[in-house]
């Protein structure tokens, strides 16, 4: 059995891994993608474009789907290992959620349709909630920091539906106004990552 004093280590490495391979490995389908556009194209476009006009590129599809499986297999790995420590069910619930649908996103490409929009939106969704609700047990400033990401990632998800086109992230093209839903949330699990590891309690 890992001993409590080991457990949030040790679930940040997980993160910290999760994180950087998804980034690293992300970078690597986009250059193998013939035409991709950080503005123009979706993140998932990496892994299928959406019906009615499906493009499929390997090896971009199959390394968008494995790393995005990848980062949320070791999300619930490290959920495993924090709830040994931390009481608080809402925050270990929504991270739980997160990397499950991230899983999902690996599982279900664009080309799945309507499964895939859920799983995606499930992600979006949790992921920033995460970051806000790590609020009650992290310590200052990186506190503040963690809701003011999860916040902003949640107010570019909110003008996407309640604005459409007309949404001013859009300034950014589609592509752009995604990843500033995901890349914030992502580089939180990697400031999150480094609080763990280096965290001397034993709970929160």
């Amino acid at each position: 059995m890992i001993a409590k004093s080991n457990s949030t280590k040790l679930a940040g490495a997980m993160i910290f891994f999760a994180a950087l391979q998804w980034f690293m490995t992300v970078l690597a389908a986009e250059t193998l993608f013939p035409g991709y556009s950080s503005r123009a194209n979706d993140l998932s476009d990496l892994a299928s474009t959406v019906p009615p006009n499906v493009t499929l590129v390997q090896p971009s599809a199959m390394l968008f789907n494995l790393t995005t499986f990848l980062f949320g297999l070791l999300i619930i790995g490290s959920v495993l290992l924090i709830r040994q420590v931390c009481k608080k069910r809402l925050f270990i619930t929504l991270l739980a959620i997160s990397g499950l649908a991230a899983m999902g996103v690996g599982v279900f490409p664009g080309d799945t349709g309507v499964i895939h929009g859920l799983v995606a939106l499930t992600w979006f969704v949790t992921a920033p909630l995460s970051a806000i609700a790590a609020y009650g047990f992290l310590k200052k400033p990186f506190a503040y920091f963690s809701v003011a990401i999860g916040a902003f990632a949640l107010i570019v998800l909110i003008s996407v539906f309640s604005m459409g086109q007309s949404s001013p992230f859009l300034l950014f093209g589609r592509g752009g106004e995604e990843r500033m839903i995901v890349y914030p949330v992502v580089l939180w699990t990697g400031a999150f990552a480094g609080y763990l590891m280096n965290s001397s309690s034993e709970e929160c």
